[in-house]
């Protein structure tokens, strides 16, 4: 009996700038490794595929592959479509007006709550950032690059993490939908 086949939504750390990840070419290399359905959103870090591999064994594929073809050296996280469900429903801004000003950040390890507490004191009025089942929310409706809670959160976390804007958030989980389907 063949092994059940998991969508995986792909989140690449610190792709942007200086560090970039072609998409075709990314794409054709995850679908060289023999993952699935493969697909990639924008060229900062985002693809989506599936595969009969648990979550070590396709970021330990995906990572030698990078590294190999891209010099791509960062972290990998790779949360399940069912996994992103969750991220989506637990969403603590529910009333937020624009995907650009709210951010889901997939955690490495779980943050110090001291931590938490001091990137809150960054926080102007309306601002907020929150943590739910292993994901920090982060309300930013002044923009996070202007934001000092924003600047501030990625030393202040203390712990590896990668950031994406609930736009991206909604358009991985129907990429990943798609890849799971097929």
């Amino acid at each position: 009996m063949p092994k059940p086949k998991t969508a995986y939504i792909i989140l690449f750390r610190g792709v942007g700038g200086a560090t970039q990840l072609p998409v075709a070419p990314l794409r054709a290399a995850l679908t060289g490794a023999g993952f699935e359905n493969v697909a990639t959103y924008i060229n900062s870090g985002n693809a989506v595929l599936r595969s009969h591999l648990a979550r070590k064994q396709v970021i330990a594929t995906a990572a030698k592959l990078c590294e190999e073809k891209f010099g791509f050296t960062k972290a990998i996280y790779a949360p399940t479509l069912e996994e992103w469900e969750a991220l989506i429903a637990n969403n603590p801004f529910p009333d937020f007006k624009e995907g650009k000003h709210v951010h889901a950040v997939v955690l490495g390890e779980v943050p110090k709550a001291e931590s938490l507490e001091a990137l809150r004191t960054h926080a102007v009025e309306g601002e907020a950032i929150e943590l739910v089942g292993g994901v920090v929310y982060l309300h930013t409706p002044f923009g996070l690059g202007t934001s000092k809670l924003g600047e501030k959160f990625d030393k202040g976390i203390g712990v590896p993490n990668t950031a994406r804007n609930w736009n991206t958030v909604l358009k991985l989980r129907e990429l990943a939908k798609k890849a799971a389907g097929g």
